[in-house]
């Protein structure tokens, strides 16, 4: 028996390390999409579907609208035009994320601050970050090829390396265009089983985007609160 025994057991290794091997090779490839992309990236406009879902009173909050991404010398604008259910604006300019309110003219600001690398390196999560600098902050795992938003899309699964951020997201995962090297679908698990699920359509890499996109449309009676200063 044991005899049979061997050769079985000899022929499951090699099938398991040749899928490993094939995972590997299908992670760098996917990798080295996000790097030309990050090498050549100007600008993102894409629209989006956020579904906010909390696990304790399983109910999903939806928000639907069009976001825009530049990059500037080092560093990353963004702002999420949101036109449903309300309209709201959330702008990350250098050390400040705004979110203005038009319904009751109000802005209010949060500070950034030893935090912006932070806000940056999750804004660049397959829109502008290199794919080989995951491994600095994450484990990632290649989880095979999936269809998502008309995309053959590659599902990476992030698993952050510091308690700090394993605190906000115990698992991060990505759907990732290996053609254009960006994200078509992002997932950001909390440790309570609340998630965030953002899905991205009409995606338009580096075209002109007028500079106004990044300013809060105000007015002179908005009213600015500052709660973390």
């Amino acid at each position: 028996m044991r005899s049979i025994y061997k050769p079985a057991r000899l022929l499951l290794c090699l099938l398991c390390c040749g899928a490993g091997v094939a995972r590997a090779q299908n992670l760098e490839s996917v990798l080295n999409s996000m790097d030309q992309a990050a090498a050549s990236f100007r600008t993102v406009q894409t629209d989006f579907v956020w579904d906010q879902y909390q696990k304790v009173v399983d109910d999903h909050d939806y928000q639907k609208g069009t976001m825009y991404f530049r990059r500037q010398g080092s560093d990353i604008e963004m702002v999420a035009d949101i036109n449903s259910p309300i309209k709201k604006y959330v702008l990350f300019n250098g050390n400040t994320v705004s979110v203005y309110q038009p319904s009751i003219d109000q802005v209010t600001q949060y500070s950034a601050g030893k935090n912006k690398a932070d806000f940056e390196s999750f804004l660049v999560l397959g829109f502008g970050g290199r794919g080989h600098d995951l491994a600095k902050s994450f484990d990632v795992s290649y989880a095979g090829m999936e269809q998502v938003q008309g995309v053959n899309a590659a599902k990476l699964e992030l698993t952050p390396k510091s308690q700090r951020v394993k605190n906000m997201f115990s698992t991060i995962t990505l759907w990732i265009d290996p053609a254009r090297g960006v994200s078509v679908q992002q997932k950001f698990v909390e440790p309570s089983g609340d998630y965030r699920l953002a899905k991205y359509d009409n995606i338009k890499l580096n075209q002109k985007i007028p500079g106004d996109v990044f300013k809060l449309k105000t007015t002179g009676h908005t009213k600015v609160i500052k709660p973390n200063q």
